[in-house]
């Protein structure tokens, strides 16, 4: 492995990475947050670690600890499920990004597994470089990983899916329950394409309407296998490589 997990060094160690420049990784992902009947709460934090591992592999990269909690308003509805108001999860990042900036990083970067924490992120990283003038870059699980997408048949996706529950069988398949993995849309077939967006709440209650989702999946995870994950992560993890490179050339010249 080129990298090294910051939480596995000494400080003299993380002292001497930063101060050769090395940049520095954060990858952010759930730690407690429903996956539906077949997927652990740990889910988002099983793939930002393996993206991040990946990237160490790679990269002389220095990997911070997983950031586990964020703002998840999405997924309340659901026993286990953990979550942050906008404003305590940007507070949150804007501490752990200031004082990487005051050990002497000037090279960042966060691997977001996240949806509903993009606005947050965003203005946390233009917060830091108003105070700061270190850029943090943020690259986003949902922009990631377009070349291999092409693999999946599930009609529509978006959680606890045929992606995310293949790429769990890559990393952690003693972790997938996947005799009770179902097909679960809710209404979303039924809804007519449009423009717009709005935000939303899965809810189990079948009263909730587009909301509603009784297993806490959108998308068929019955579709999935080990050998897909493997290909997405792939692909991903590919992507970060490329675009780190791409961010700070300077930092990975041979």
């Amino acid at each position: 492995m080129k990298g090294a997990w910051l939480e596995e060094l000494t400080w003299p160690e993380a002292e001497a990475w930063i101060d050769r420049g090395a940049p520095v990784v954060v990858p952010v992902g759930a730690v407690a947050k429903e996956h539906g009947h077949h997927l652990p709460l740990n889910t988002d934090f099983l793939v930002a670690r393996e993206l991040a591992r990946r990237v160490a592999a790679a990269l002389p990269v220095l990997i911070a600890p997983v950031v586990s909690f964020g703002y998840y308003p999405a997924f309340v509805r659901y026993p286990g499920s953990q979550h942050l108001e906008a404003e305590t999860f940007g507070l949150l990042l804007r501490d752990i990004l200031k004082k990487l900036v005051r050990d002497g990083a000037r090279r960042i970067a966060i691997i977001n597994t996240g949806v509903s924490t993009e606005p947050v992120l965003r203005l946390a990283t233009r917060d830091l470089l108003e105070a700061t003038g270190v850029r943090v870059f943020t690259a986003d699980m949902s922009a990631l990983g377009r070349k291999s997408r092409a693999l999946l048949q599930q009609k529509l996706g978006g959680h606890g899916d045929e992606a995310e529950t293949s790429c769990l069988l890559a990393i952690a398949p003693e972790r997938v329950r996947m005799d009770r993995a179902r097909v679960d849309y809710g209404p979303a077939l039924d809804r007519p394409p449009t423009v717009f967006v709005a935000p939303g709440v899965l809810d189990p209650d079948p009263a909730s309407g587009e909301g509603f989702s009784l297993t806490g999946v959108r998308g068929d995870p019955t579709l999935a296998s080990a050998a897909k994950g493997e290909a997405i992560l792939a692909d991903m993890a590919g992507e970060l490589v490329s675009g780190l490179e791409t961010a700070f050339p300077e930092a990975f010249a041979r």
